[in-house]
């Protein structure tokens, strides 16, 4: 498809006062929609508005002017080109180009409009308004012009039999030249060639003459690419269509004929599912239904060079299925009947599945709408009560309604989050937890019987939605976060977390198949997406149901995707550097698992061992105190050989630094009080005060701040070690000699991991000045509280500021910028 323009060349310019001849700018005759053909040969709605012709001063001529109905901004300035062709279509569209591979539309609400304004652009281009082309689309040579002039007209062979191959070739001539094409076009139109083809392919078909119905294909198959609504209101009419797609079952390049006709007349059977009554609505459905049919099935598919020569054929569809929708949508007695026969107990299986297939449709059809109508569409199936509609509906046994009835409610959930939540919360206060839709939701999800899980990823994105607290409103007197995440945390949460709890009841999954472990890392994927979005109520959730344990339990699975679930689940725990978090992970030992899969892994270097690795190195990068200590008094035995990188080395070191100022409180405060006299600018210059950066020891580099000691934690070291020595002896005992020789080539010996920190040579004092330089102040996991920037220990900014690039006897110290406390 052409490339659009980035902007339309003449929308949203100011012009001067217009009056709107024959009538005021609210009469219906002159209401409008513009459209826009977008890169994908689609029409784009670019709102509704008024429309009046008048003259422009500043575009020098007459124009189309747009004001838009809701504030009366312009969405349209178009100068009515002398040159330019304007098409009339189906009586209430008028089609033009404005620029190169940019196409206008204006579809009108009534035809009298699109008539008025019609004659104004016919009198500018000094044209007769029975026309419905006003101009050649494009110049053509001069050569061209000369066969024009010699020839005002294109005369058309006499419509026989004898002469279908002279006619063949003289359309196959006429399209790769726009004014040919244009001269073909009318001759057909004004002449009834169609029709009088159309009787030719009878006779053919009568006689079996074969060689005429290839002639017929490719006659018919050039005209549709005539690119004429003209044309196609007589091809597509309710006489006509069946003989068009008759014609293009006889394809000269395939053997046989194609049984297209059948197909639409005996296996294509229209259902109507409630009576409609409105004949024209009834003939516009037919119609569309073959008019799509013929482009998706029956028409090859078209080269590059013919795609734009059928993007009439694309807008007849579009607008025809607005029309459609629109005609449902006002037709209430027709929706109120599908709704209480959707709901009805009394309805059978098979009329329900009708039902629901059609609302299905219906609600695909009304993507085409523009926005305001979609609203108002919506709206009007709320009202109808499509939300407890879908709620029978997903409780019934039959497994293809249910899945229409899914795919319903994601159009819902996409339009309308908020709808679908204030419905859910309402039904709460009258229904069993057992039966609310969203339950039903993540039941279906949960039961998803494919293999690979497709409905079951459709499902928990529209769960995702739902909880998502970025599309959630807020008004003054009402937060639909706080209420909404109650009510989800209450009655759902359980539900949703069901297979996960049920599967880890022992230290290894109960049940470890792929398509358990897939629903599973789904399972994870949402609460993963709740820890980092829900705050308090997940937190309340996860430490008082204990699922964080539950969920390590998953760290055993023989599925790595499922393990490294589990550790992203963890690790997103730990990023949030909450105590509350920190204080549940060091009482309940939940780096036991994480410890056993690091050191089960071995040797490989794969990204299990990285994601765990990562995990420890943020920790020593954040310097979480608590978790520090923790993991060095518990773990330390079985991480202290691991040497390829220097992350436990670095832990370790944090951890002393920090039993250190325990110790020595008096000389931690001395530190503070020279530290402080350090970074006062006084008549010292900079370079001065580097070298004494870089020259003080290195417990220097701390920030001094009050260490808090983990809560829970057991005063005797011995009780501490004993969950993980008992753990480790039998694990020495059973791979002693195995350990040995991975420790001794594998783990020392192998090529580092690419992501391994560089350190001169693990001198001390540059682990301690790369700790430090990471150790931003009034970082949240800190012990003074994030929102308390006076809290005891607490450096100023200016210590900071003062840290620099610095290369001394090989030691590089980080850059720690003011601004980059994230």
């Amino acid at each position: 498809a052409p490339d659009q323009p980035s902007a339309p060349p003449a929308i949203a310019s100011q012009s001067g006062g217009c009056g709107v001849a024959g009538g005021r700018m609210t009469d219906t005759r002159r209401r409008v929609k513009v459209y826009t053909l977008n890169e994908d040969r689609q029409w784009d709605d670019r709102g509704t508005g008024h429309v009046s012709s008048c003259y422009v001063e500043r575009l020098k001529g007459m124009s189309l002017l747009v004001r838009a109905e809701s504030d009366g901004s312009l969405l349209l300035e178009s100068k009515i080109n002398p040159n330019t062709a304007y098409q009339k279509q189906q009586d209430t569209l008028i089609v033009w180009s404005e620029a190169e591979n940019y196409d206008l539309a204006l579809s009108f609400q009534e035809k009298a409009g699109c008539d008025e304004i019609w004659e104004k652009i016919c009198q500018v281009q000094g044209k007769d308004p029975s026309v419905d082309i006003t101009q050649d689309l494009v110049d053509e040579s001069e050569e061209e012009r000369f066969d024009d002039m010699s020839s005002p007209g294109l005369e058309l062979p006499s419509c026989e039999l004898s002469r279908l191959e002279e006619i063949a070739e003289l359309v196959a001539s006429s399209l790769p030249s726009p004014l040919r094409r244009e001269k073909l076009a009318l001759a057909l139109e004004n002449e009834g060639y169609i029709k009088k083809l159309l009787e030719i392919f009878h006779v053919c078909e009568d006689l079996e003459n074969i060689e005429g119905l290839h002639h017929l294909y490719e006659i018919i198959k050039g005209i549709f690419l005539l690119n004429r609504t003209a044309l196609f209101e007589v091809m597509f009419s309710e006489e006509c269509i069946m003989d068009v797609i008759g014609c293009l079952e006889y394809d000269p390049s395939l053997s046989q004929s194609r049984k297209h006709r059948e197909f639409l007349t005996k296996t294509a059977k229209f259902k109507e599912v409630i009576p409609i009554s409105d004949p024209e609505l009834k003939q516009k459905i037919h119609q569309t239904y073959r008019v799509q049919y013929i482009q998706d099935m029956v028409l090859p598919t078209p080269s590059v060079f013919e795609e734009n020569m059928l993007s009439t054929l694309h807008s007849f569809i579009f607008f025809n299925k607005v029309e459609i929708v629109g005609m449902l949508q006002e037709d209430e007695k027709f929706l109120t009947d599908l709704f209480a026969q959707l709901t009805d107990e009394a309805t059978d299986e098979e009329k329900r599945q009708e039902l629901v297939n059609f609302l299905k449709e219906f609600c695909a059809f009304s993507q085409t709408l523009q926005p305001q109508n979609r609203d108002a569409f919506f709206k009007t199936l709320s009202n109808m009560g499509i939300l407890p509609a879908l709620e029978v509906i997903l409780g019934m046994d039959d497994a293809q309604v249910r899945s229409a009835a899914t795919d319903i409610f994601s159009y819902l959930v996409e339009y309308n989050p908020s709808m679908v939540r204030e419905f859910v919360m309402q039904e709460a206060q009258q229904n069993d937890d057992d039966i609310l839709l969203i339950n039903l939701i993540i039941e279906h999800m949960i039961c998803d019987t494919d293999p690979e899980l497709g409905g079951a990823v459709l499902l928990m994105g529209l769960l995702r939605t739902l909880v998502d607290p970025e599309n959630m409103l807020a008004t003054a007197n009402k937060t639909e976060k706080t209420e909404f995440l109650g009510f989800f945390y209450k009655h759902c949460m359980h539900v949703l977390t069901a297979p996960l709890l049920a599967n880890t009841t022992e230290d290894k999954p109960s049940k470890d198949d792929f398509q358990t472990a897939q629903l599973l890392a789904l399972i994870l994927e949402l609460l993963t997406f709740c820890v980092e979005h829900h705050t308090y109520h997940i937190k309340n959730y996860i430490i008082n149901k204990d699922i964080l344990r539950r969920v390590l339990v998953l760290m055993a699975s023989k599925h790595a995707f499922l393990a490294l679930c589990a550790l992203r689940f963890k690790r997103k725990i730990i990023g949030l550097k909450d105590e509350f978090y920190n204080r549940y992970i060091m009482k309940s030992f939940l780096f036991e698992p994480v410890v056993k899969a690091f050191l089960n892994n071995g040797s490989r270097y794969n990204l299990m061992n990285s994601a765990i690795i990562e995990m420890f190195e943020f920790i020593r990068v954040e310097d979480i105190k608590s978790l520090t200590a923790h993991v060095i008094e518990n773990y330390w035995k079985a991480l202290e050989d691991v040497d390829y990188v220097q992350t436990f080395k670095g832990l370790k070191l944090r951890f002393e630094q920090q039993r250190e100022r325990q110790d020595n409180p008096k000389l931690d405060s001395m530190r503070s009080i020279l530290r402080n006299h350090r970074y006062r600018r006084d008549a010292r210059t900079l370079e001065d005060e580097e070298e004494m950066w870089f020259n003080t020891d290195e417990d220097d580099m701390e920030d001094g701040e009050a260490v808090v000691p983990p809560s829970d934690k057991p005063k005797n070291d011995e009780d501490i070690m004993d969950p993980i020595s008992k753990f480790m002896e039998r694990k020495k005992l059973k791979e002693s000699e195995e350990k040995e020789v991975l420790l001794k080539t594998n783990l020392s010996g192998r090529q580092s991991p690419s992501f391994k920190l560089s350190f001169s040579s693990g001198t001390k004092s540059n682990l301690t000045s790369q700790s430090s330089a990471s150790n931003l102040p009034g970082s949240p996991g800190s012990p003074g509280s994030p929102g308390s920037p006076g809290s005891p220990g607490s450096v100023s900014k200016s210590t900071s500021q003062m840290a620099a690039i610095t290369t001394k006897g090989g030691l590089v110290g980080l850059v720690d910028y003011p601004d980059d406390d994230e």
